[in-house]
């Protein structure tokens, strides 16, 4: 053991002033460096500071790391918004594909400026870009449009949509739409009402379902409640004269994780500062990008939203009076959640599908395609930030949004392989890793917890409304008249969040030495080594610091957890509120209606009447899918393998929407009737053997292109052999082959 130690200590580089002054060395040493570090600390957060004023003096602040240029100007429109359609230039080296969809970048207006999505060249921008897209990117300005509303903003962004598309009439499909955050609500609303203008939407850490949690985690669900309602939203929306600051909604993040906001964030600028202040700057430029809202947009988000929960219920109408049903839509949606996102907990980003759909065929009786994954670690930000998940998810679905668009209706979760355990056709996989996407059920979304607390939260609604009430009736006048613009604006100055950006800038005559004192520090500099018990010691005090900070956080979310509960589970309190306490279920649930009932059978009826309709073309991709459906899944190797085949094909004239229709329809005519789907194959072949050979081919080259076929798809691969061999197919289809019988069956 002793010898041991003593390898260590001479692998271990040494203090050179330990080595001539013992520990006194180690001492002067660690303080000689501490103070050269509080000195560089300080004047990067004069930096920081300096660059707040400098970021929001622009006249369109952002922080795209791409230049763009201005297609739309919303505040132009009739009922003019804050926003912008920009197109994204791409850097030098990439280049686009004018038949590839466009990828339009929407970011949320929630509390920071514009910019997040294309961040740095790993970003959703860059790798969309990267596959070959046409970018388009929707900012806003930091100031809202006099009288502007939700519904103004929802028409301004349909008419960019709608001029995306004509920008690009021989793209292969409809744009693809990100929505980062509470964009991505914003999105699904939009996509309900005008279906037709959308290609898959992909919603990053976007909360649908708001009342939706685990117990003992998410606390920020609880905010409302004992807050007692949305009147302090109105309250904070007169004192501001009208417009609600985007600061406020910045502290209710900042406040989720204190040993962060209060230590770790600083300290690990301070601790690294020689290497970590370009990074720190960088994020801190769009973190301090504060945005305002009109109080009326905050006020409906609040009330309609995160209060009410009327989206995912299908309460939610438009001031026209239009019900908006997310089930209208009919684009496949992406969701990316993570377990690690303490803003939007997958049970928020996913539950909307609980909330609309009773089972994966009610999901397909919509013809609707979902798409999920979960990461397991990272934050909220880091769903947008991330280098590693841009590459990662958001680079597959960028490079993989035409599988993902043809996939037939259903739930599927999207599953990452890296490219170097793919055994088979690595040629056929665009980036470093495989997506696959593989079925799911509703089960599979209720497996990932939450309890029923809907009598809670649909109290909670409930007395909501009534502060609200009584504040407008009886303080919101004084309020009003007691605040004036000058009164709002020092309000909006002194807010703390933004008070510390101030503080520390070029504009406090204290700070003035300190960018002289950091130039002599840089000239000068000399770190501590690492082998220095001072520094190590350092390291133990901020872990004990973080971990004190965080059993604090646990303690006050526990508190606020037990009040909630006490309060809004309370039966005298749900019975005020007029909850039906013996209500377990439907609280925010969207109902079902007798006219989509109707009209599904009439769908069944058609798609049965049509079962033998169609040439080669059909016949083989419904054969593909009946092959395939025994996997459980979607490979993107058998994609391009399809893609490729096709493109082969010079007078092939079938568009992407065109295919993905046909998918689609063979699809649910196997659901309707398997064996009678099947059977009519045979009938729907041409006499020409070759053709029906080459066709049999593409049909094995897609199998293969993702693995083995084995199993049941063995089966059913010998099963559609033989009817493609048979030079006329009836008799075959009359005696259909035990494989087949069993899939009936």
């Amino acid at each position: 053991m002793d010898a041991h130690s003593d390898q260590d200590e001479r692998e271990t580089p040494a203090s050179p002033f330990a080595k001539t002054f013992g520990p006194a060395g180690w001492a002067a040493e660690y303080w000689i460096d501490a103070a050269q570090r509080t000195v560089l600390f300080w004047d990067t957060m004069r930096q920081r500071g300096n660059q707040y004023h400098e970021h929001l003096a622009k006249t369109a602040p952002h922080v795209l790391d791409y230049r763009a240029e201005l297609v739309l100007d919303g505040r132009t429109f009739d009922r003019p918004v804050n926003y912008a359609l920009t197109r994204v230039i791409p850097p030098e080296g990439v280049s686009i594909d004018a038949t590839r969809r466009p990828f339009v970048v929407v970011d949320p207006r929630a509390g920071h400026g514009p910019g997040i999505g294309g961040f740095k060249a790993d970003s959703e921008i860059g790798v969309a870009m990267k596959a070959g897209h046409p970018c388009y990117f929707v900012g806003f300005l930091p100031e809202p449009m006099p009288g502007q509303t939700i519904a103004d903003i929802a028409r301004a962004e349909i008419r960019f949509l709608e001029k995306v598309i004509a920008l690009h009439p021989d793209a292969g499909g409809k744009p693809c739409v990100i929505g980062n955050c509470q964009a991505g609500w914003a999105v699904m609303i939009i996509a309900a009402l005008q279906p037709d203008l959308f290609g898959p939407l992909i919603l990053a850490g976007s909360p649908l379902s708001y009342w939706a949690g685990v117990p003992g985690q998410n606390p920020m669900r609880y905010t409302g409640g004992l807050c007692g309602g949305s009147w302090l939203t109105a309250l904070t929306g007169d004192l501001g004269g009208g417009k609600f600051d985007g600061a406020w909604l910045v502290q209710n993040f900042e406040n989720l994780n204190p040993s962060n906001t209060l230590w770790s964030k600083s300290y690990n600028l301070y601790s690294k500062v020689d290497t970590e202040a370009p990074r720190y700057l960088g994020f801190e430029r769009w973190w301090g990008g504060h945005v305002t809202l009109n109080a009326e947009e905050m006020q409906v988000i609040v009330d309609e939203l995160f209060v009410g929960n009327n989206l995912a219920a299908g309460r939610l109408k438009t001031s026209d009076g239009l019900a908006v049903d997310l089930r209208n839509i009919s684009s496949p949606i992406v969701v990316f959640c993570s377990k690690g996102d303490n803003i939007t907990p997958p049970q928020q980003a996913l539950g909307w599908i609980t909330d609309l759909y009773d089972s994966v065929d009610d999901i397909r009786g919509y013809g609707q395609t979902i798409v999920y994954t979960v990461h397991e670690t990272i934050g909220h930000l880091g769903i947008f930030v991330s280098g590693g998940v841009a590459k990662k998810e958001h680079g597959e679905f960028s490079s993989n949004i035409d599988l993902i668009d043809a996939l037939p209706p259903g739930l599927y979760e999207a599953v990452f392989t890296p490219k170097v355990k793919a055994a088979q056709h690595q040629d056929l996989v665009g980036g470093d890793w495989v997506m696959r996407c593989e079925a799911r059920t509703i089960d599979d979304i209720r497996a990932l917890g939450g309890a029923q607390d809907d009598r809670m939260f649909a109290a909670v609604a409930q007395v909501s409304k009534a502060n609200l009430s009584l504040y407008r009736t009886y303080a919101q006048p004084w309020v009003k008249a007691f605040v004036a613009p000058l009164t709002a604006r020092c309000m909006h100055d002194l807010h703390p969040v933004r008070l510390q950006y101030s503080a520390f800038s070029d504009r406090n005559p204290l700070m003035a030495s300190v960018a002289s004192m950091a130039k002599t520090v840089t000239q000068n500099r000399a770190p501590a080594a690492s082998d220095n018990p001072l520094v190590k010691l350092q390291e133990t005090m901020s872990d004990q610091i973080v971990a004190s900070l965080d059993h604090w956080r646990d303690a006050r979310d526990a508190w606020s957890e037990r009040v909630f509960r006490w309060t809004y589970g309370s039966p005298v309190m749900q019975a005020w509120a007029g909850i039906d306490p013996s209500a377990t279920d439907g609280l925010r649930k969207a109902g079902h209606t007798t006219l989509h009932d109707k009209a599904l059978q009439a769908r069944i009826a058609e798609l049965k009447s049509h079962l033998e309709e169609g040439g080669l073309r059909e016949a083989t991709v419904r054969a593909l899918l009946y092959i395939g459906m025994t996997r459980g899944g979607v490979d993107e190797r058998g994609f391009e393998m399809i893609r490729r085949i096709r493109q082969s094909y010079e007078n092939s004239t079938q568009t992407l929407a065109q295919f993905k229709q046909t998918v689609r329809e063979q699809f649910l005519m196997l659901l309707v009737d398997q064996k009678a789907a099947v059977a009519a194959i045979a009938r729907m072949l041409p006499h020409e053997t070759a053709l029906r050979a080459e066709a049999m081919g593409l049909i094995e080259r897609a199998l293969t292109a993702s693995g083995d076929i084995i199993g049941e798809a063995k089966a059913r691969f010998d099963e559609i052999s033989l009817m493609f061999a048979t030079a006329d197919g009836r008799e075959q289809a009359a005696k259909p082959t035990s494989a087949s019988a069993r899939a009936a069956s």
